[in-house]
């Protein structure tokens, strides 16, 4: 087996920050219609902010899908031999609940749209094919679902900024360096 860089690809790393910025901004316009918006008398407003979260949100479904693949088809660095091998094993975990969330969120996004009787719109360009039909009780499920898997990821993702912050500054390895340079 070839030794492995210690850099991430550049199509990895793009990767990355792409959906780091899309999934942070789609969380915060969730996070601010769910809890500070309230319907005008039309429901224009709150609806447009809503439309716009969706429109980000479903982004990362194709994303997602890509960066697992490149992940697959170009591994990942090795962590430092400075990590113990019970902090490996949590930054491999963490990573797979990342990216769990990273598919779960969509998904619970997307099935509570429909099931809302809503399409779920792909950067104002398309909707996702609808899979259910308007159904309340699957609304009734899948709402409150969609809601505590978005607080488990914000606090996962907040984990991972802060984990990657004490290996910079902490620790003073490559680690966040790993997703941001390239090798000279």
């Amino acid at each position: 087996m070839k030794n492995r860089s210690q850099y991430y690809t550049r199509t990895a790393q793009i990767l990355h920050w792409l959906m780091a910025i899309i999934f942070i901004a789609a969380w915060i316009i969730g996070f601010y219609s769910g809890n500070f918006l309230s319907y005008d008398v039309d429901g224009s407003f709150k609806g447009t902010v809503i439309t716009l979260h969706k429109n980000i949100a479903t982004v990362i479904i194709f994303l997602v899908v890509v960066r697992i693949f490149w992940r697959y088809t170009h591994p990942a660095p090795e962590l430092p031999n400075t990590m113990s091998p019970t902090m490996k094993r949590l930054a491999h975990f963490g990573h797979l609940a990342l990216y769990f969330m990273l598919l779960a969120l969509p998904i619970t996004g997307c099935l509570f749209s429909w099931s809302a009787g809503h399409p779920a719109p792909v950067l104002y360009l398309f909707n996702l094919p609808t899979l259910i039909s308007e159904n309340p009780e699957i609304t009734a499920i899948v709402k409150p679902l969609h809601i505590y898997i978005s607080w488990a990821a914000g606090i996962l993702l907040a984990g991972h900024i802060l984990a990657a912050l004490k290996h910079h500054f902490i620790d003073k390895d490559i680690v966040l360096v790993s997703m941001t340079k390239q090798p000279k």
